[in-house]
Formats: structure tokens, sequence, C-alpha cells
């Protein structure tokens, strides 16, 4: 893989903190399935996941 400059690199929207995040070369494999940018926030999303789950 060619290297890139960091300005270069794609980038999403984490959806619980609605910040931008960049690629990691440790994401390269995995890249689409990553949705977070950070434990905390995929541990946030979970909990919120089973707060609603409970009170159905």
């Amino acid at each position: 893989m060619k290297m890139r400059k960091k300005g270069d690199s794609p980038t999403k929207i984490c959806p619980v903190c609605n910040r931008p995040f960049s690629w990691r070369k440790k994401w390269e494999r995995d890249w689409d399935q990553v949705i977070y940018c950070s434990d905390a926030c995929r541990r946030v999303n979970k909990s919120a996941n089973a707060v609603h789950n409970t009170h159905r």
C-alpha cells in the first residue's frame, strides 16, 4: 500500500459523539466495519441499547 499524508486519509463520523475520526493503520483490514471513534463511544452505545431493550 502506498504511503498517504495524514490529510489524505479517509474519515468517518462517529454516531455517538458526532466527531470525525480518521483511518488508522490498525484498522487497515477492518475499516469498512469500524463505526465508533473509540472504545468509550462503543461502550456508551452498548449501554444505551441495553437500557432501551430492557424497557420494552
